[in-house]
């Protein structure tokens, strides 16, 4: 059903589908949708997602949008401390949001330049952080359930000790805000002792589904975004999703659909493509999204990402010739913000006359139109999300429709989509290694 956001494509798959599995598994889906929209499915006590947008305390917004002021108002660059759903959502946001380059922003646009730390364990990236924190006002804010995760909880302790020897024990107080759990966890602990501002993670919404709470919104609101603008999108998205379960009216359930029946035709990796730079970040929280809620007990599409035309110098001629396991989600982008004509050159010893006077956009879509002719001759599947425009209504509308989907994918497969016991193994692993008691 066509919406003022996005459209979702299939006919470049149908070929791929025989027509009695699909008519056969609309049973399956449909009751993997009741088990959703009812909350009697697995993990049914991670579904506050999908009715935040609604259910959120009307004075949040304006809560989160004081302390962006007041966050802005005191530091060039805001440091976002937080690993997985706890900083990848917002860095997608903020990344699609944004002007490609700081220095092309107008001076009405100026915010504090949002940076991220404790999404890795690299010594270097926070030596270099350090260094351009000696020389900004800066602010922090550490973003974790239980204030013990290892990578943001080693960054926030070298952050936070830099802060407190650069304005003072007392003053960097207010340059600290923690989003943790409401009543427990060592970060509460220390919130609570220390004095910082705080903000609460729902308990019934997990790290990889909390883009829309504080962990989201206040990175967003801080960079200059309209937080409200991104809620409402995510409304209408949800109005539309929970208001049917037919098929040919519902975007998610027929992504939903495809995907589980492109697996099931041992398409196995889902390469989730843009043919715009900065939708770079967005496919990394789609792979987190999807990969540790589908990824367990054996199964599980794989995410993988690329830009267009970019990576086609790289992975092109393996999805056009190479094993033939992979399928394509492609977000199309239907309109630029901006207009750049080619040039006529008298001389022509480029040969791109043939091009002048069309617009950079109108090159990247024929790119993307005959990529997808090649690829589905190819024998690699392609399913689209025609996105009229990137703004916050759009971004808020995206991020539950794939919430949505996700969640439906997990009960097509019979996993629980809320979980990720897999990930404890690593851990046990380091801290053996690292002497841990």
């Amino acid at each position: 059903m066509p919406n003022k956001y996005f459209t979702f494509n299939y006919k470049d798959c149908v070929t791929f589908i025989d027509e009695q599995k699909q008519t056969e598994s609309q049973n399956k889906l449909a009751n993997a949708y009741d088990l959703l929209v009812t909350k009697q499915g697995k993990g049914n006590d991670f579904l506050g997602w999908m009715d935040w947008p609604v259910d959120m305390d009307i004075f949040l917004p304006q809560r989160i949008k004081e302390e962006a002021d007041r966050l802005a108002s005191i530091s060039e660059v805001v440091v976002v401390i937080g690993i997985g759903g706890s900083y990848l959502g917002a860095r997608a946001v903020i990344e699609m949001l944004s002007p490609y380059f700081p220095e092309s922003k107008l001076p009405h646009e100026n915010h504090p330049q949002i940076l991220f730390a404790g999404h890795n364990l690299s010594e270097d990236y926070l030596f270099d952080l350090l260094k351009v924190l000696d020389q900004k006002e800066y602010s922090l804010i550490v973003i974790s359930k239980s204030g013990t995760t290892t990578e943001p909880a080693i960054a926030f302790r070298i952050l936070k000790n830099h802060c407190e020897k650069k304005y003072g024990k007392e003053d960097s107080v207010s340059r600290i805000v923690a989003i943790t759990d409401e009543n427990r966890g060592a970060l509460r602990e220390m919130a609570g002792k220390e004095g910082f501002a705080t903000f609460t993670i729902p308990d019934d919404i997990g790290g990889r589904y909390s883009v829309l709470t504080p962990v989201g919104l206040l990175p967003i609101a801080i960079a200059g975004f309209d937080i409200e603008r991104m809620i409402f999108g995510a409304k209408i998205m949800r109005e539309e999703l929970l208001s049917t379960k037919t098929f040919g009216e519902n975007m998610a359930m027929q992504y939903a659909l495809f995907r589980y029946l492109l697996y099931n035709k041992g398409k196995t990796v889902e390469l989730m493509v843009a043919y715009e730079p900065k939708l770079f970040y967005f496919i990394e929280w789609f792979k987190q999204l999807f990969g540790e809620s589908e990824g367990k007990e054996g199964m599980g599409i794989f995410p993988a990402g690329a830009i267009f035309t970019t990576d086609l110098h790289s992975l092109g001629q393996y999805i056009q010739e190479g094993e033939r396991m992979l399928f394509e989600t492609v977000l199309s982008l239907k309109q630029n913000q901006h207009f750049v004509e080619i040039p006529t050159n008298d001389k022509n010893l480029d040969k791109l006359n043939y091009l002048s006077h069309r617009s950079i956009q109108n090159i990247n879509h024929m790119a993307e139109q005959g990529t997808r002719m090649a690829h589905v001759t190819g024998k690699a599947p392609n399913l689209q999300i025609d996105i009229l425009r990137i703004d916050e209504e759009t971004t808020g509308a995206l991020i539950y429709f794939f919430e949505f989907s996700c969640a439906l994918g997990g009960y097509l497969l019979g996993v629980n989509p809320f979980d990720q016991p897999g990930v404890e193994t690593y851990k046990n692993n380091m801290f053996k290694l690292l002497g841990k008691e």
